[in-house]
């Protein structure tokens, strides 16, 4: 199975870090963020990884290069300046992605979700890893229902943890251009045809500073395995 990161965004709320860096490059216990990821990536079996980029994202090429040092193969969908929202850049990449499922990772986030978990899953249209809402997103995006599969609302909302699967069909009859990943999958789920489990453990978005700062601070103790 190919893996997708998506390493696209601004970073806009990053700033002044990110004024001359690309948000996944921002280091965290002497690596960049997408480092870590690709390692956990690698480490799980996925090995044939492609990137997309936009802001400054030429920094991402030729720091990461073709991923030899990983162990992985990268391969980039470069996006322009100012980038194609989350839909848009899959359907961007989907001629590297091939015609099976793949697994699509934030750049900005950390975790030690166990990838592997993903690995022989064969969803419909696509299968998120959902969390239990954080308190700068405390009313969360979907819930889960009693066999599995995500729905829009139900007793305990949760929160997308930007981990997901997804079919090539979930973009099929989409031209490429800016597009949120948003309302396909609300279209899928509403057809019932995204599952989706929930991870109890370890899981950060790094969209400020103070979050980078309290990363790097985790990371120092050792408390989320990266």
């Amino acid at each position: 199975m190919k893996a997708m990161i998506l390493a696209a965004g601004r970073g806009k709320r990053m700033r002044s870090l990110t004024d001359h860096t690309p948000k996944p490059l921002l280091k965290v216990a002497g690596r960049a963020l997408i480092e870590h990821t690709i390692n956990q990536l690698v480490a799980a079996g996925f090995t044939e990884i492609v990137i997309n980029h936009a802001y400054l994202g030429q920094q991402i090429v030729e720091y990461l290069g073709d991923g030899q040092r990983y162990g992985a193969t990268l391969q980039y969908s470069p996006e322009g300046e100012l980038g194609l929202e989350t839909a848009g850049g899959i359907i961007n990449a989907l001629p590297l992605l091939g015609e099976h499922v793949f697994l699509v990772v934030n750049a900005d986030i950390a975790t030690d979700f166990p990838y592997t978990q993903l690995k022989d899953l064969t969803p419909d249209l696509g299968h998120l890893v959902l969390i239990a809402n954080p308190a700068h997103h405390p009313h969360g995006d979907f819930g889960l229902d009693e066999v599995g599969r995500v729905c829009e609302y139900s007793s305990e909302q949760l929160t997308f943890s930007g981990i997901g699967l997804y079919h090539p069909d979930l973009f099929k009859g989409f031209a490429a251009g800016s597009r949120k990943l948003g309302p396909l999958l609300r279209s899928a789920i509403a057809s019932g045809r995204v599952t989706g489990q929930q991870f109890p453990g370890f899981w950060m978005d790094i969209g400020t500073p103070e979050r980078l700062q309290a990363l790097e601070a985790l990371q120092r103790l050792g408390i989320n395995g990266n």
